[in-house]
């Protein structure tokens, strides 16, 4: 008599299924109606965190895909925020567009923008295509605050807020929801995209470049398309940041939110959609716990809950450090164990350890 042991498909359909196992369908599912519910349970105070988590993972899987799939590092996160934010703020402000136009046309704006700043790709690789996008920060930065002809320079842009169905869409409960779908329409493009050719050149190009223009990939094109690709969807955060907020400012997009958005991505696992996920949420609750904090501390150490927002500079650092020293991989990898912990539950082997 013989048992079998592990995960068998029958069909190509379940094979190649995005979530192939019942537990994960499972797990996907209580997510979902987590994400339902939580609205009509949330205060404001965590409705905005939320929708910021929301917007966050978006400019997250944006930056994952040029840096932890395809293995272009970037350092021009907020500067294609800006382009996003800017081009749907002024689409609407001066022709006069619809929001969900103007988000759209934002969109495709960033990506040329960031294509344009892919090609020195074509030469350059680890930390001096780090530098080059690095002065894609300093030139659309300085672009920004020296052209009040059309950014209004370091004044603040105002647009009006989104509506729809005589609905104002910037209060916290009702971008919720525009801002879940955002992000979840985001999560599972990226997810269909690694599995479709341009996905597995990205990939093939991060592993070994050279291998890759070998076995026939055009590396020069598929870096411009993951560059045009990851700065598609963060346009789509700066311009998702535009219509909740519906003031822009220049602050909102320095070499610290590129910074941030990069310790999201390391934080939470690069490579994997739930990873930036993860990055996201912790990053962008990280400052709240700490102000939190400081308020619950105001009243027995205010010499201690003064000194907090100097702690919160220092965590991002210390974040970063502990997750390199101690789990490279990410948040993303310590749910993976979790998950393989309770696959073979209650036997005490792991997948592929040979039964040992």
């Amino acid at each position: 008599m013989s048992m079998e042991c592990g995960v068998y498909h029958t069909t190509y359909e379940a094979d190649t299924g995005l979530r192939r196992l019942p537990a994960e369908r499972i797990r996907l599912g209580i997510f979902i109606l987590a994400v339902v519910i939580f609205p009509f349970f949330a205060s404001s105070y965590w409705l905005n965190i939320a929708n910021q988590i929301a917007i966050a993972t978006v400019g997250a899987i944006g930056l994952n895909i040029l840096v932890g799939y395809t293995g272009q590092i970037s350092l021009g996160q907020g500067a294609f925020m800006a382009v996003g934010a800017y081009a749907a703020g002024l689409f609407t402000l001066r022709l006069g567009l619809p929001w969900g136009l103007s988000i759209a046309l934002a969109c495709i704006v960033t990506a040329a923008v960031g294509t344009f700043f892919g090609i020195p790709s074509l030469r350059l690789k680890g930390l001096y295509l780090a530098i080059a996008t690095l002065a894609a920060q300093e030139i659309v930065q300085w672009l920004v605050t020296h052209w009040p002809a059309l950014t209004g320079g370091t004044e603040a842009l105002v647009v009006p807020a989104p509506r729809a169905f005589g609905i104002r869409l910037n209060t916290d409960f009702a971008f919720y929801w525009l801002a879940a779908a955002l992000a979840g329409g985001t999560a599972l493009f990226t997810a269909n995209l690694f599995r479709s050719r341009a996905g597995r050149a990205f990939v093939a190009i991060r592993d070994q470049d050279v291998a890759a223009s070998v076995i026939g990939v055009n590396v020069f094109r598929y870096k411009l398309l993951a560059f045009a690709t990851s700065s598609f969807f963060v346009g789509l955060a700066g311009a998702m940041i535009a219509f909740y907020r519906n003031i822009i400012t220049w602050e909102r997009f320095t070499l610290e939110t590129s910074i941030i958005y990069l310790a999201m991505i390391i934080v939470g696992g690069l490579g994997t959609i739930r990873g930036s996920l993860f990055g996201a949420a912790l990053i962008t609750l990280l400052p709240a716990l700490i102000t939190n904090v400081g308020r619950s501390l105001q009243g027995s150490a205010p010499a201690l809950a003064a000194q907090l927002p100097n702690v919160q500079q220092a965590a991002f650092g210390l974040v970063i450090i502990l997750f390199l020293i101690f789990e490279p991989e990410g948040l993303s990898k310590l749910w993976r164990n979790v998950k393989d912990y309770f696959h073979v539950w209650p036997f005490a082997y792991r997948r592929g350890d040979g039964g040992r």
